[in-house]
């Protein structure tokens, strides 16, 4: 019987760095050996599609496309059900499916934010996987976001490349904000796609006010 190709290196270390505060994050470098294969495959295969947010008095195109993968469905790649699995045993989480962004070029991108949505903020797992172009991956203490500071108070620059797996972990959510910034000098620069897994236990207080997709308007008064 043809033995089932391994897609993860489960062998490559691990490097956590404290944040502070419970927050943490990990890197793995090249923990997908083959991320040029998987890469292809999904730029090509996955049905990216465009999504719209209300700012303020109109409706804007966000700067980049999307997808979404969840659990009974085909999978994109047979690369993701091993991801899958790996992560959920070592972080002890349970993940329903996971998300897929692209970022065609320089223009496209994303700016500082929580991943609020998910409402429970105290103790999560947010598994990022990238594949495609090496371009930079902020970190700032929600501290730092109304004060003037050089690249936006940004402290780190995990900057992954293909085949890196991001995870933030404990209270990132709630502590921290994390951004792909835009390049628009950058129109050069080829695609990156990140796959995204999250879970959240649900300790401590909910989250209670909106979210980074919520409309945004003037207020009135």
């Amino acid at each position: 019987m043809e033995q089932e190709r391994t897609w993860v290196d489960r062998e490559v270390a691990v490097e956590r760095t404290d944040l502070g505060g419970e927050a943490w994050v990990d890197v793995a470098r090249r923990w997908v050996p083959d991320a040029d294969e998987v890469f292809d495959h999904l730029l090509a295969e996955v049905p990216w599609t465009t999504s719209q947010l209300f700012r303020y008095d109109h409706v804007v195109e966000e700067r980049r496309l999307g997808s979404w993968w969840k659990r009974g469905n085909p999978l994109p790649h047979p690369a993701l059900a091993e991801a899958t699995r790996v992560l959920q045993h070592r972080y002890r989480a349970e993940f329903e499916g996971f998300g897929m962004i692209q970022y065609r070029d320089g223009g496209d991108g994303q700016a500082f934010h929580r991943d609020t949505d998910m409402r429970w903020l105290d103790d999560t797992i947010i598994a990022v996987l990238t594949f495609g172009a090496h371009r930079p991956w902020l970190l700032r203490p929600r501290s730092n976001r109304d004060r003037d500071l050089p690249g936006k108070g940004a402290t780190h620059d995990l900057a992954p490349a293909s085949g890196d797996l991001l995870v933030m972990g404990g209270r990132a959510q709630a502590d921290w904000e994390h951004s792909v910034p835009y390049l628009p000098q950058r129109r050069d620069l080829g695609p990156r796609i990140s796959i995204q897994w999250r879970f959240a236990r649900k300790v401590g207080r909910p989250f209670q006010g909106a979210s980074y997709r919520a409309p945004r308007t003037f207020g009135r008064g």
